[in-house]
């Protein structure tokens, strides 16, 4: 068994009143640390406001006002990944999603462009993360998802996108970017903000299938977006720590989040996340001060949260 660790009594009272904005938790396409009731009863022992369940395959609003009706005083929160399980680039499907709650609309992940070409190119036997071998089952059982494009040709976001993006903003849903490549991010961002929406959200930039560098990140930043900086990818070590501390300051304080993409069966307890990440950015000499913004401050701007 995998010994984590744990967080200070120092972390924990920084980070109450904050949300956890990207969580993978029950029910689930595999098997996750823990359910969403039970993950509602864990923060509000540890005074964490609420969550963002999010899930690759359907939207998550129902299951976030379930949530809230069976733990008061915990505010679950539902979203949309446009995959290909709910039409990809669907503007039905966002509509929606809105209408029954949903907070935010991430571009494609496990079925954007970049990471399908990741699928079909990965090594026979290699390891693979869990959602790549889940992929891989779909087209072994014959229901291969297509990529979802979101630049045409000409380098010009496709009608399809436009549309989801008027979607979000008349409903000011957050618009995330999930895992499009480095170009396809560029063309969001400036769509997003052209398109009305006030909160775009840059997912994990350090994460490898973004791998943006530092003056892309202040570029975007810039831009009016926001970075999201998640647990697990440095401490599962697909980027240093130190490599998101330096995006951090490059882009602004003020310009960044913290999340934990937590739920895996591997890594620590999801509550534990946030408290776990603000230990190691004040390690690296980060204030309180900063670290609130980005765990708490952020956080609730992002739920929707005004006061």
């Amino acid at each position: 068994m995998t010994t984590h660790p744990t967080p200070s009594e120092r972390a924990r009272e920084l980070v109450r009143g904050g949300y956890d904005m990207h969580v993978h938790i029950d029910p689930d396409f595999v098997a996750r640390i823990i359910d969403d009731v039970g993950l509602a009863h864990r923060c509000l022992e540890l005074g964490i406001a609420g969550f963002q369940m999010k899930s690759h395959y359907c939207s998550t609003a129902e299951r976030a006002r379930t949530v809230n009706a069976a733990v008061p005083g915990v505010h679950a929160i539902g979203a949309i990944v446009l995959n290909q399980a709910v039409g990809g680039m669907n503007p039905l499907a966002v509509e929606i999603a809105a209408r029954e709650g949903a907070r935010t609309v991430w571009m494609p992940t496990v079925n954007s462009t970049c990471e399908m070409e990741e699928v079909h190119s990965f090594a026979p036997g290699a390891p693979m993360p869990v959602w790549m071998k889940f992929e891989v089952s779909l087209r072994e059982a014959g229901v291969q998802a297509e990529p979802v494009a979101v630049l045409g040709p000409d380098g010009k976001l496709l009608p399809a996108v436009l549309k989801v993006l008027e979607v979000a903003a008349r409903h000011q849903l957050v618009l995330a970017t999930g895992h499009l490549a480095r170009h396809e991010i560029f063309a969001v961002v400036d769509g997003a903000r052209a398109a009305g929406i006030r909160d775009v959200v840059v997912t994990h930039p350090e994460f490898p299938s973004q791998n943006l560098t530092l003056h892309e990140q202040a570029e975007l930043a810039e831009r009016g977006a926001l970075l999201e900086r998640c647990f697990t990818t440095p401490y599962t070590g697909k980027a240093s720590w130190q490599h998101v501390f330096e995006g951090v300051r490059a882009s602004g304080v003020e310009n960044n989040v913290l999340s934990t993409d937590l739920g895996q069966v591997f890594n620590p307890p999801v509550e534990d996340g946030l408290a776990l990440f603000i230990d190691r950015f004040l390690e690296a000499g980060f204030s309180e001060e900063e670290v609130h913004m980005m765990a708490v401050e952020n956080t609730r701007r992002l739920a929707g949260v005004t006061q």
